[in-house]
């Protein structure tokens, strides 16, 4: 995705940035003409001038009242943008566990660049056996990015921190004022040590919803209409909470990572008219 520098002590690291996501994933869904089937283009109108604007009449403006901009021209915008270093300059090191994942914005894995691999690895290495994580500050696209590098398996990550004034107070939420009692809190703690597990496998959990909506999706690709299926009848809730702890005591614990995929995909919400194709049947008979 691109390069850098860490600057560590009076060591510079050239780095190279890649990304840890797979974007190929997701499923998304384009907007089109329903009475011809074509993808719509997006436009820009103006309610004043009641025209369309084509980009090249296009600026930039800032709201600093209500219903009132200041409008900026291409020069002054770069003037505003900080110079791009793309230097990743430490500040400090701190307890890997001090830093709570709601400041975690974004992540990027690090690599070494050219002639920095034995930097780039007793970084890496300091960083895992000290347990500490390096919080920097970073400067690319126009931005300068509060960032946090962390030791991640055999190398570093970077994680993109919000700042400090874009975190919202938990004051704000409303979590009531209700009295807990001893025997309630023992019958939690059983319920939370029943269904523990020494370590966290992302390998055991699915995203099965992605998958079902494939499965629709190729249905309709093979000419079948898609229909909802009847919806089920919602639940009973339990009120009394020390009966929901006992009952819960009494269910066998539930453990992805002994279940196969197969008992980890949820009921179907929507069936299909007519025969299903047979790449999907035979999916479903190897299943």
């Amino acid at each position: 995705m691109g390069s850098g520098t860490i600057s560590f002590g009076l060591v510079a690291i050239p780095v190279k940035l890649y990304s840890t996501g797979e974007s190929s994933r997701q499923v998304s869904f384009n907007m089109m003409h329903k009475k011809c089937g074509t993808r719509v283009k997006y436009q820009y109108y103006c309610p004043t001038d009641d025209e369309l604007v084509e980009r090249s009449e296009l600026t930039k403006g800032y709201e600093f009242a209500k219903g009132q901009y200041v409008l900026f021209s291409d020069d002054e915008l770069k003037v505003l943008e900080p110079e791009p270093t793309n230097a990743i300059e430490i500040t400090e090191f701190v307890p890997l566990e001090e830093v709570d994942p709601i400041f975690f914005e974004k992540s990027y894995y690090l690599g070494p660049g050219q002639g920095g691999d034995k930097p780039y690895l007793l970084l890496a290495r300091t960083m895992r056996e000290t347990g500490k994580a390096a919080v920097a500050r970073y400067a690319a696209r126009g931005k300068n990015y509060l960032v946090l590098l962390r030791p991640f398996e055999t190398g570093l990550i970077m994680q993109q921190l919000r700042y400090a004034d874009e975190i919202r107070s938990f004051d704000e939420v409303p979590i009531g004022d209700a009295e807990l009692k001893k025997t309630e809190l023992a019958l939690a703690r059983q319920v939370v040590e029943q269904s523990s597990s020494e370590s966290f496998d992302p390998s055991a959990y699915e995203d099965t919803v992605r998958e079902q909506v494939l499965d629709l999706i190729e249905r309709k690709v093979q000419g079948e209409e898609i229909v909802a299926a009847p919806e089920e009848s919602p639940k009973a809730q339990v009120i009394d909470l020390m009966e929901a702890l006992k009952a819960s005591l009494g269910s066998p614990p539930s453990r992805p990572g002994k279940e196969t995929a197969e008992e980890r995909k949820p009921p179907r919400r929507a069936a299909a008219k007519g025969k299903r194709p047979k790449k999907a049947a035979k999916r479903a008979k190897k299943g």
